[in-house]
Order: C-alpha cells, then structure tokens, then sequence
C-alpha cells in the first residue's frame, strides 16, 4: 500500500480568536472528524493504487458446473495488461488454444496458448493479453462440442 503523504489531509488552521473553549465533547468531535478524514483518505489512497497500480482479472472456467463442455464464461471483455485465468472445473482434459486467424495482427499465438493438458481439477493456466482487439481461442479436443470463446481487449 502507498504511504499516506501529508498532503492527503488537510487540517485547517484557525487564529485563537476563532477558536471556541474547549470542552471534552468538542475535542472528542474534533479527533473523530480528523480520524473520520484519515481513515477515509488512507481507503482513498488504497483505492486508487489498487486502480492505477495492480491490474485486474478475468477467470474462466474450463467445463460448466453442470459437465457441458463449455468456456464460461464463452465471450468477455477485459482491459489491456488484465490477466485471465482458465481454471479447470469439469470434463478435463483441456486446453486454451488461440487461434492464428482470430487474433489481432502481430500476437504470436505460442506464446499466449496452452496447448499441453491441463489434467487435474483445480489447474489454471493465466495469460496476460497487451495489444487491443478480439481474441478467438479454443480447446482443442473439445471444440467440436463447441467449446470456444471469444474475449475482446479494450
């Protein structure tokens, strides 16, 4: 998490002749304000450096819960440099095949495809997409059955 500067929070200043007696009650409602401000400037600062600084992900799993050999979900969006993750569920083997066609000009298919097996309920293969466009990919021995998708890179 970044380190809360001292710019964040801004705690106005006033002359002695503004300022009210001090009673117990008004410092308490003071030190709550100013914690009230802390806390929600420290969520503001962990907000924003979960947004700017760590990307996103898209799962996918490998066989719907109900057995039938599908990606799901089959066709999703994600930002550039998010990581997808293909997770197998049910109806294993499988693999995530891009294919050469159905890629934006200039991405090598080697290198973003798993085609070895995933075998074992539970393995994942990720894969971080850079360059915008759509992205068709497959598993191999199940395309037949209809197992293919589609994501589109924003």
């Amino acid at each position: 998490m970044a380190a809360l500067s001292s710019a964040a929070v801004t705690v106005p200043s006033f002359s002695r002749a503004a300022v009210a007696p001090r009673s117990s009650s008004s410092r308490l409602v003071v030190r709550a304000s100013f914690s009230k401000a802390c806390g929600a400037a420290a969520v503001a600062v962990a907000a924003s450096a979960m947004l700017s600084g760590g990307a996103m992900a898209q799962d996918v799993l490998l066989g719907a819960n109900g057995g039938v050999l599908v990606f799901e979900p089959n066709d999703f969006s994600v930002k550039a440099g998010e990581t997808i993750t293909f997770k197998n569920n049910a109806g294993y083997p499988h693999n995530i095949v891009f294919d050469e066609d159905a890629v934006p000009s200039g991405v090598d298919v080697a290198k973003i495809s798993q085609e070895e097996y995933l075998n074992a309920p539970g393995e994942t293969f990720s894969v971080t997409l850079t360059v915008p466009g759509t992205y068709g990919f497959y598993c191999e021995p199940h395309a037949g059955a209809g197992m293919v998708g589609k994501v589109t890179v924003n």
